[in-house]
C-alpha cells in the first residue's frame, strides 16, 4: 500500500506510541475521515501507522504488525550492496552487542544454499546467503546480527544465545526462517488451471 499522509484539513483522534523495537518507535493516528484504508510510511526515525478510528484495540494490533512486516519487505526489496550490509553489521554490533563485534568484512555469496549465513572468526569475515535478499528486514538483520555474535562466541551455547536476546524480533525471524526453509523441501505441485 502506498503511504498516504492525513490530509491537514483531518486531525487525529488520538495518537499513541507503541513499541516494534526501542530504536524504532511507532506512532498510531486514528482519523475519523478514514473509512476503510490503513496505510504506514515511514518518518525520520518512527513509523506513522494510519488508521481509521473506529477500528477495535485488536485490530490496531493487527494492522500495525500487518503494516510494519510490509514496509519491511518493501525496505528489503531495495537490495543492500556489501558496503550497507557492512554499514548495517557496524550498527547491528553498535545497537545489541555493545560495539564488541567488528566484522573485517561482509558480503552476500551465492554459493551457500543450504545455510543462511556463516562466519569465520579468525578472519573476522560474514558471509550471507544471497537467498535472503529480498525478506523482510529483521529477518536480514537477524541472520547479520546471528554471525555477528559468532565474531564473540564460536558455538551455539547459552553464552551464545545470551548474546541474542536483546533483539526483539529473534523469534519471529527464526520462525519466518523456518518456514521457509519447509516449503522449500515441500514437493513441487503445479499451480491448479481453473476449467
Amino acid at each position: 500500500m502506498p503511504a498516504e499522509p492525513l490530509n491537514s484539513t483531518s486531525q487525529p483522534r488520538r495518537t499513541r506510541e507503541t513499541g516494534a523495537a526501542p530504536t524504532s518507535p511507532v506512532e498510531v493516528r486514528r482519523s475519523t475521515r478514514r473509512r476503510r484504508t490503513v496505510s504506514a510510511y515511514r518518518e525520520g526515525d518512527r513509523t506513522i501507522v494510519l488508521l481509521p478510528a473506529r477500528m477495535s484495540a485488536d485490530e490496531e494490533r493487527r494492522w500495525v504488525g500487518v503494516m510494519l512486516d510490509k514496509l519491511a519487505a518493501q525496505e528489503s526489496k531495495r537490495m543492500l550492496g556489501d558496503s550497507e550490509l557492512a554499514e548495517r553489521a557496524v550498527h547491528l554490533s553498535d545497537q545489541y552487542l555493545d560495539g564488541r563485534a567488528r566484522p573485517a568484512s561482509v558480503r552476500w555469496v551465492t554459493n551457500q544454499n543450504t545455510r543462511w549465513g556463516s562466519c569465520t572468526p579468525a578472519e573476522g569475515s560474514i558471509r550471507l546467503s544471497h537467498r535472503l535478499q529480498g525478506m523482510p528486514e529483521y529477518v536480514i538483520d537477524y541472520v547479520l546480527l546471528h554471525e555477528l555474535a559468532h565474531l564473540l562466541v564460536p558455538g551455539h551455547g547459552q553464552r551464545f544465545w545470551r548474546l541474542l536476546d536483546g533483539y526483539p524480533r529473534t523469534e519471529r525471524a527464526r520462525g519466518f526462517l523456518e518456514g521457509v526453509a519447509a516449503a522449500d523441501r515441500l514437493p513441487h505441485v503445479p499451480a491448479a488451471r481453473g476449467d
